[in-house]
């Protein structure tokens, strides 16, 4: 699955920085991630395994992706031996750890293979959207790009009628997005609860437990 593709900001050049490839097997936490990134401002693909990530980082060429958010309890080949292959293949790609089952020794091994920052899940997305803007400042830096002069240039270009106000609010957390995608989900299937629970993935029990929790929070009738 890939989200929706976004021209970068005013100024930015086309791509640079800001080619995000999302590695994460469990599919509610890759579709709110992949919609979070998106509205970063940065352009999410994303694969379920660390097998497929690869075709898709060999379809890129020796380019590969600007930036690698990598879970390490992937199913079929690791997260880390995944961040290896990158790192030796792709040196300039930025890496994320995010995972659920991060240690110490995983830590020290992400430490070694220079990753821009290492994660625990559920993580705030805004230390997510940090992390991203230091990997993408580490990527242009790499290109020999000066991120303080892309800075400058998209100052420079003014508004655009594409351009959006500043966000005032803080980044909504994982619950929230899981929140806003399960009810998308249930309006697109008319209420239909067994269809959407087939389409989240989930069982219907579960469905019925998160919407009596929507109810009380008075988010559904």
């Amino acid at each position: 699955m890939s989200a929706g593709r976004q021209q970068p900001p005013p100024g930015f050049p086309p791509g640079e920085g800001r080619q995000v490839l999302l590695v994460e097997d469990e599919s509610r936490l890759r579709e709110m991630l992949t919609r979070a990134i998106h509205e970063m401002g940065f352009v999410p693909t994303a694969a379920p395994q660390a097998e497929a990530a690869l075709r898709l980082l060999e379809q890129r060429g020796e380019r590969g992706f600007d930036i690698l958010i990598v879970d390490l309890n992937l199913p079929g080949l690791g997260g880390m031996e995944l961040l290896e292959q990158a790192r030796s293949r792709w040196p300039l790609t930025q890496a994320i750890v995010l995972t659920g089952f991060g240690d110490l020794e995983a830590a020290k091994q992400a430490i070694r293979l220079d990753v821009v920052d290492f994660l625990s899940k559920p993580c705030p997305l805004g230390e997510l959207e940090v992390a991203l803007d230091r990997a993408r400042n580490r990527r242009l830096k790499a290109a020999g790009v000066d991120p303080a002069s892309v800075a400058s240039a998209k100052e420079s270009a003014g508004p655009t009628g594409d351009d959006e106000p500043a966000e005032t609010t803080a980044a909504p957390s994982l619950e929230e997005l899981e929140q806003r995608h399960i009810l998308a989900v249930l309006e697109k299937n008319h209420g239909n609860r067994t269809a959407t629970a087939s389409e989240l993935g989930i069982s219907l029990r579960k469905l019925y437990y998160r919407l009596g929790q929507y109810q009380k929070q008075g988010l559904i009738p």
